[in-house]
């Protein structure tokens, strides 16, 4: 029986609480797979893929990130990750987690899946701790142009200073992404860009923990994000013996429809990653562990976690 439990630690801001949650196997765990969510939900969607995974051996573990899930409701702040260095406090967060996880799990192979916002957060986790993955798997990514995100930087940090850090902008919520939803007219709901399953994406309308919009902070740490994953200089710190699976939906607005995917594909091999994986999946929108084919996306998933185990734990 999987076994799920839900515990907290110390945000690396200083002063919050970061809540996370745990799904443990029958037995010894091969490995350990570490979730980061994506912007505007928060770690127990993740709970069918999780499971899954379980099944087949894995300890999964993933928290919610500042202003988010239950991290928000512990700390009474929503959509703002912090005041100052936002992006890098919900990175340090990340790496918290793995080495909790890896204390109190010594020695197991350790792998971290980022979606969406979490891919980005992933993505700097490669550049800022180079080497300390056993591989990363990077979903539902995108790439916009440096100048293009600059400028909705900008637009943020000018926003935030006249309005508040924690203003919450439908102008710049609209620039961020109006257009994704656009993309599938005529649109069902306002969420039809995240997936092609209906039931999937009342769900995500029904809970009161997603589809907030976030603040101009948030928005601006973000992009900043964003441009410090795309610089030579910072790709360059990267571990290329790190094996890296980059996977999407072909239509994924996020992406830019597998554009932007691509991108980012690129600086990985750039970079000299030998062992890179890139799949998109035909028709498929932004959550592709959401999907109406995610049986298929488990199995590649879980298929090539296995084939990245040590040798003598994959025998």
């Amino acid at each position: 029986m999987i076994r799920f439990e839900e515990f907290e630690y110390p945000s690396s801001d200083g002063k919050s609480r970061i809540a996370a949650s745990r799904w443990m196997p029958e037995g010894e765990p091969k490995a350990v797979v570490q979730i980061l969510h994506g912007i505007c939900e928060y770690v127990g969607r993740f709970d069918e893929l999780a499971r899954y995974l379980c099944g087949r051996g894995f300890l999964v573990t993933g928290n919610d990130h500042l202003g988010h899930g239950r991290t928000a409701e512990l700390n009474g702040k929503r959509g703002i990750l912090a005041e100052k260095d936002g992006w890098m406090r919900a990175a340090e967060d990340v790496r918290r987690l793995r080495e909790l996880t890896g204390e109190r799990y010594p020695g197991l192979p350790f792998f971290m899946l980022g979606h969406s916002m979490g891919s980005f957060l992933l993505r700097t986790y490669l550049i800022r701790w180079p080497g300390e993955l056993s591989g990363a798997v990077i979903a539902g990514t995108g790439q916009e142009p440096a100048a293009v995100l600059a400028f909705g930087r900008t637009l943020a940090a000018v926003i935030g200073a006249l309005a508040g850090k924690e203003h919450v902008s439908p102008l710049m919520h609209g620039l961020a992404m109006g257009s994704y939803n656009r993309q599938f007219a005529p649109n069902r709901t306002p969420a039809d860009w995240l997936t092609r399953d209906k039931a999937a994406v009342d769900k995500y309308l029904a809970d009161k923990r997603c589809g907030f919009i976030p603040s101009v902070w948030l928005y601006r740490d973000m992009l900043g994000g964003m441009l410090y994953i795309s610089r030579r200089k910072n790709l360059d710190r990267m571990d290329p013996s790190t094996p890296v699976y980059i996977y999407s939906g072909d239509r994924d607005p996020v992406g830019g429809r597998g554009r932007g995917v691509r991108t980012v594909y690129g600086y990985f091999r750039d970079r000299g990653v030998k062992d890179l994986t890139l799949r998109l999946y035909e028709g498929g929108r932004h959550e592709m562990h959401n999907e109406i084919n995610r049986g298929e996306v488990f199995r590649d998933l879980s298929d090539w976690l296995e084939a990245h185990l040590p040798q003598e734990r994959n025998i």
